[in-house]
């Protein structure tokens, strides 16, 4: 009975230490299955912005005012859109060219036909962008665009009487026009980013230069490497 007893409790004390054995195992097993899925799954830093592309877009919305006659007592408010190209012979100098278009309504003169006609700006200008500080979260630009703008001015005044359509606003003409200023560039990715760009506008419709002021906001794209 005693030897039994001694055969049956070391057959227990293997059995056991090849269950622990296999438990731990299992175990081990287990948490490499683990670590190998999360090193699968997890995702890679994004790649860094390096400003090294060679062409840029950029698309936005643009308020500007403004005023549609010489002799009028108030300024006018236009919106519309900015849509500019531009190569970058260096990382630093663009070479830049960009349309706009902006519309409004004006204050006139007193009449009894009409209080405020539309106004449109159709503009085409071109110039040098200069690339500033920068990080990869940001990066400041400077720009310097000349060209000329067409104005529409009788939109609504064409069934005036004769009489009543010299209502203090300029003829339909073209005249030149430049837009100094910068921008911001906030990324979102290497090749994305959103733009905030404010101008001084100098324009001249009239017989001297007036200075208004505009800003647009939207989304630039970089592509193509150096």
């Amino acid at each position: 009975m005693v030897l039994m007893a001694g055969v049956l409790g070391a057959g227990t004390m293997t059995a056991g230490a090849q269950v622990s054995t296999s438990s731990q195992g299992n175990s081990s097993q287990g948490n490499g299955s683990v670590s190998n899925a999360t090193q699968i799954g997890k995702i890679g830093p994004q790649a860094p912005v390096t400003y090294a592309n060679r062409f840029e877009v950029y698309g936005g919305v643009n308020f500007m005012n403004f005023m549609a006659g010489q002799n009028l007592p108030k300024r006018m408010n236009m919106v519309g859109g900015e849509a500019l190209g531009t190569y970058w012979v260096t990382k630093r100098i663009g070479l830049a060219g960009e349309f706009r278009g902006e519309y409004g309504t004006t204050p006139v003169l007193a009449n009894p036909y009409t209080t405020r006609p539309e106004v449109s700006l159709l503009m085409g200008l071109g110039g040098v962008q200069v690339r500033g500080p920068k990080n990869q979260h940001a990066a400041l630009d400077l720009h310097a665009f000349f060209g000329a703008a067409h104005g529409t001015f009788d939109s609504d005044t064409k069934t005036i009487p004769a009489q009543f359509q010299n209502v203090g606003m300029y003829s339909n003409h073209t005249a030149p026009l430049a837009a100094l200023g910068g921008s911001i560039d906030f990324n979102r990715t290497k090749n994305l980013a959103v733009r905030l760009s404010p101008d001084l506008i100098l324009e001249r419709f009239g017989t001297g230069t007036r200075e208004f002021f505009a800003i647009s906001g939207g989304l630039v794209y970089r592509f193509g490497k150096k």
